[in-house]
């Protein structure tokens, strides 16, 4: 008997789902995101065999450790074979290792779904994007629900060959399979997550009066999107073809489509099947969502406390769902709950590391920022995303910038610009988020990454890429094409129309991108691990092309989401063509190449057609929910970075720039706890992660506190309880019912706005259960300390931004900043 299973039995306790090689694994995989000890055992074990008894008794502790000794026998047998397989055990226990090329995969059927599912997730999550509090319909609903649509279009299309000019084709050539399925499930993947650039056009349109027309929008989306997909085609060479890119995140999903394959057409009397479970979920989520969405909205903004005290101020901010903290548990709106992302997805180990960052950072040192006045934030609401001048009023970027560029006279006839508490901490968090996946990523991986790297440049063939030689490989210079076709779009955009982007800075934004795109790739591909490059583009435009917040905002889509979408086609390129099920790389590339294009057509229809038609739309009184919340955090981004630039807002000696420091903690916060976990490697202190403490609560403006502490408590209740307690429910019906949730929320928004509020001015109910969450001042975004006509705060002149910083002292002044 080894060393964990004694110090297991020494404790009373038992994991039936322990794999041979644990202690191993556990030594190679302390710090893993993606790796758990019981996700190890596969989903046949628990679907067909005996449920496992705990192993309490020496009788079972002998039996236990008989069966270790076998498979340390077939572990070594396993060697002799290796070539056969995966050299890495997470590909091995997630991916068959074998293929039969003449399985169909270039059909109708994939572009019928396919062209389905990327039209209705882009423009659904487009469209619910602009809402708060809204949901994101993930590629996981497309993976659950294209299976009955392509088994029922196997069952209704016709199986007639037709010959047109020599080349045959059927429209059913024989049953659906799980290439199929796959490749339509990419297509989803590849537009869920949407256009960056979209945010760009909605902040043009709604802060600085620029509206140029659809050939802009298209050319600027169009243009970002494929970028990302030429430098993901020209780096697979680094990211996708060697067998040490394992991409983590991407073995969930093979598994799943094994499962799901395996289970279709299979009876069993002892469990509902996936798919009436999917359907009845479904069904109760869409009519309850009428209560808090349209019939009773304050189940949604459930802020009972503030019901009680609507006009006491501390209460408010301290309980208050819109610009308060929300300090509480409960709401009844699973748009509220997945606000930040499904809860039933995330693991359990980051949700605790995400929350320990929500009560340690926002529920205890924000109020003490607040509280003590600390960057003049009293005057504000203790949290909201947008910025503020020194009256209390939202910041106007057109009193300061004129013909496009930065006017430093009427800067100083108006105003500096102030953000609320959460937001400056959530800036901070941001640079301690820069520093400390770097410190994260070499205590941990530092070996992996200079091994697996090593590997890749021998460029070792495992099973799954010579499987793959099988198929014609995409030529680099399609990519090649695509991103000069992208580039030349890019050229236009930024030349044509007058966004004072010139075309170097534009050169220099890809050139930047395309030095991070291999080493971010490796990370993301070896650790699971991102960084981004959001706030390093802000900064670096804001000190290079100083006072132009349209370039800036240009200047990071270039940058920061050319990266993004690359190592996102990625992840879905490398599983796809040589783990899962050895998609032909020419029909994936058509896939993802089709998909994008259509998609960025899409966007941006919805979204003129949402300025067009949606009245009030992207304002904060608008009825409907339509508030945009994430345009007032990109506007501030712009005039913070690209408009007053850094040097008035960050350099030492101005207001914000204590903030700096938290690249230092970022840089040192690590280190501790990575020592403890090397001290008591069965200690918590294993599933500390920095870099997720510090990124996990980026949303947070416009998020609030309810929509992480809701999100916390619903993953307590599946990611912990029903996966300890109730495992075999739980890996075959958790992520159904996250889809199913997800589909039914977007299903009655639609009804909702379409058919009771859109229509003749809409149909409101007007009562206690709609109206008593509204007149608190926590919907109101109240500050604490309330100015009079002509009355101002903050300082009076730069000079005296030094000793304010000294001493954080309530100030007024009652003339004009200059």
């Amino acid at each position: 008997m080894d060393s964990l299973t004694s110090l297991r039995y020494r404790h009373g306790k038992s994991d039936p789902d322990v794999p041979v090689d644990v202690d191993y694994e556990i030594e190679q995989h302390l710090n893993d995101p993606n790796w758990d000890i019981s996700s190890r055992t596969t989903v046949d074990t628990l679907e067909l065999g005996e449920k496992k008894k705990a192993y309490n008794s020496d009788d079972d502790a002998t039996s236990m450790a008989s069966s270790r000794e076998v498979g340390s026998r077939m572990a070594f047998q396993a060697e002799d074979d290796l070539d056969d397989d995966s050299p890495y055990p997470e590909v091995r226990a997630a991916v068959p290792n074998t293929d039969d090329p003449s399985i169909p995969v270039n059909t109708f059927r994939v572009w019928f779904l396919g062209t389905i599912v990327t039209i209705l997730l882009s423009g659904m999550n487009q469209f619910f994007g602009m809402r708060y509090p809204s949901v994101f319909i993930t590629g996981l609903v497309a993976q659950l629900v294209s299976l009955p649509a392509g088994k029922f279009m196997e069952w209704a299309l016709p199986t007639k060959v037709f010959n047109v000019g020599g080349v045959t084709f059927s429209f059913n050539p024989g049953p659906f399979n799980v290439k199929e399925h796959v490749l339509i499930t990419v297509m989803a993947n590849v537009v869920a997550g949407g256009a960056y650039a979209t945010d760009v056009i909605a902040v043009q349109r709604m802060y600085f009066n620029q509206n140029w027309g659809a050939s802009y929008q298209l050319l600027l989306v169009i243009s970002s999107q494929m970028l990302g997909f030429a430098f993901a085609g020209l780096t697979r060479r680094f990211l996708v073809w060697p067998a040490s890119m394992l991409w983590p995140g991407a073995l969930v999903n093979a598994s799943l489509f094994s499962t799901l394959h395996k289970a279709w057409g299979t009876v069993d009397k002892r469990h509902m099947s996936r798919e009436k479970f999917f359907l009845c979920a479904l069904g109760a989520g869409f009519v309850w969502y009428f209560l808090p969405g349209y019939l009773f909205t304050a189940l949604s903004i459930f802020n009972w406390v503030c019901w009680i005290a609507p006009n006491n101020i501390v209460v408010n901010q301290v309980f208050g769902y819109s610009t308060g903290l929300g300090m509480g548990f409960i709401t009844f709106d699973w748009a509220m709950i997945a606000y930040i992302g499904s809860p039933l997805v995330t693991p359990w180990w980051a949700e605790v590391n995400i929350f320990a960052a929500v009560v340690l950072v926002y529920w205890i040192a924000v109020p003490i920022i607040y509280y003590k006045n600390v960057f003049f934030s009293k005057f504000m609401p203790i949290s909201a995303a947008a910025s503020f001048d020194n009256t209390g009023n939202e910041y106007d970027p057109l009193q300061i910038i004129v013909d496009g560029e930065f006017d430093v006279d009427a800067y100083r006839a108006y105003s500096p610009i102030f953000i609320p508490a959460t937001f400056a901490v959530s800036y901070g968090m941001g640079f301690a988020t820069l520093t400390s996946i770097f410190t994260h990523t070499f205590l941990w991986y530092r070996r992996d990454i200079v091994r697996q790297f090593r590997s890749s440049l021998r460029d070792h063939k495992d099973v799954h890429a010579r499987l793959m030689m099988s198929y014609k490989e995409v030529p680099g210079w399609w990519y090649g094409i695509l991103g000069g076709i992208a580039m030349i779009f890019a050229i236009i955009t930024v030349e044509v129309w007058d966004t004072k982007l010139p075309v170097w800075g534009l050169v220099f934004a890809i050139l930047i991108a395309g030095l991070y795109m291999i080493p971010s790739g490796m990370l993301q591909a070896i650790t699971n691990q991102t960084i981004s490059l959001n706030i390093l583009a802000e900064v670096i435009v804001g000190y290079v092309l100083p006072g132009r917040p349209i370039a800036m905002m240009l200047f990071k889509t270039y940058c920061f989401f050319t990266v993004s979408q690359g190592t996102g086609f990625i992840s879905d390129m490398n599983p796809s063509s040589r783990h899962y099920m050895k998609i032909p790389p020419r029909a994936m590339f058509w896939a993802q190449t089709l998909s994008t294009l259509v998609s960025c057509f899409v966007v941006v229809g919805v979204q003129a057609w949402q300025f067009e038609n949606i009245d009030g739309f992207c304002t904060p009184d608008q009825p409907n929910g339509f508030t945009c919340p994430s345009l007032s955090v990109f506007v501030s981004a712009a005039m913070i970075w690209g408009g007053i630039g850094p040097q008035r807002t960050f350099s030492v000696g101005q207001l914000y720039s204590p903030l700096l420091w938290f690249f230092l903690i970022g840089l040192l916060a690590p280190i501790p706890f990575y020592f403890a976990a090397k001290r008591w490697p069965r200690s918590p202190f294993r599933y500390v992660n920095l870099p997720v403490f510090f990124t996990g609560v980026g949303a947070m403006p416009p998020a609030t506190g309810i929509n992480f502490s809701s999100w916390f408590f619903t993953g307590f209740i599946f990611q912990y309880y029903m996966r300890r307690k109730h495992f075999r429910w739980w890996i075959r019906y958790n992520y159904i019912l996250s889809a199913a949730m997800d589909s039914a929320v977007g299903l009655a928004l639609i009804i909702i706005f379409f058919a009771l509020q859109y229509p003749k001015g809409g149909v409101n109910l007007n009562w206690w259960g709609n109206t008593v969450w509204q007149n608190t001042l926590d919907s109101m975004g109240a500050p604490f300390y309330t100015l009079q006509p002509n009355e101002t705060f903050g300082p009076t002149t730069v000079c005296s931004l030094l000793p304010v910083l000294r001493e954080f002292r309530l100030t007024f002044s009652f003339s004009q900043w200059s």
